[in-house]
């Protein structure tokens, strides 16, 4: 397909709903709790702006309320694309689909209205499966579960299904691969931290008391 079969208007409508994604992405609800409870959560506890760290430090009410947040962010963003998509071209709606899942996830990570410092993208990431294929997120979603509940760490189980990730896309859709693999090397590098600790066996695990 060339870009004169999709019209100056229907390129412009993809970068706009892409550029929107990315907004969409900066919705920091770790953050925003976090400034409810009157703290920065970027200075509490790990440093880290996502479920984990609000779980250590805020509580199950907060962390629970954060990881939806995280998911239907990532979820309504790749729907927005779809529809947009499948209205302006829908040759290249599922294109159109992945590069809004994308944007999403990177505004969650380097969000600007935050000073680029987000979370690590692992909720938006799966809510952006999800909503491209449920067998994609459901297939991620096994391998954090079964790694956090042998291990208690939910970083352990976020590195495996990283690393699974691309396999699982190309499994899927070849097409998804480069896809998957950025997602992949962007949560890979996020969590550089504790794959360090985890090698040095210091990571710490999660507990459900609180």
């Amino acid at each position: 397909m060339s870009f004169a079969s999709i019209g100056w208007g229907g390129i412009a409508a993809g970068i706009a709903v892409v550029i929107l994604s990315y907004c969409m992405g900066n919705i920091s609800p770790a953050i925003i709790i976090g400034k409810m409870h009157g703290l920065d959560i970027k200075k509490e506890g790990s440093g880290n702006a996502g479920t984990t760290n609000v779980l250590r430090v805020l509580g199950k009410k907060a962390a629970v309320t954060t990881l939806l947040i995280d998911i239907l962010k990532g979820v309504f963003a790749v729907l927005l694309g779809k529809v947009v998509g499948a209205y302006v071209a829908p040759e290249v709606a599922h294109y159109i689909a992945m590069a809004c899942g994308l944007a999403v996830f990177c505004g969650h990570i380097w969000p600007i209205v935050f000073g680029f410092k987000g979370g690590k993208g692992v909720a938006t990431a799966f809510g952006v499966l999800m909503a491209i294929s449920p067998v994609m997120g459901l297939s991620a979603l096994l391998i954090v579960v079964v790694a956090v509940a042998i291990s208690r760490m939910v970083s352990l189980g976020s590195i495996l299904a990283a690393v699974a990730f691309p396999f699982i896309a190309y499994f899927y859709n070849p097409d998804y691969l480069l896809w998957g693999a950025i997602m992949a090397l962007i949560v890979l590098w996020k969590h550089r931290a504790n794959i360090g600790r985890l090698i040095k066996g210091e990571e710490s695990k999660i507990s459900l008391k609180k």
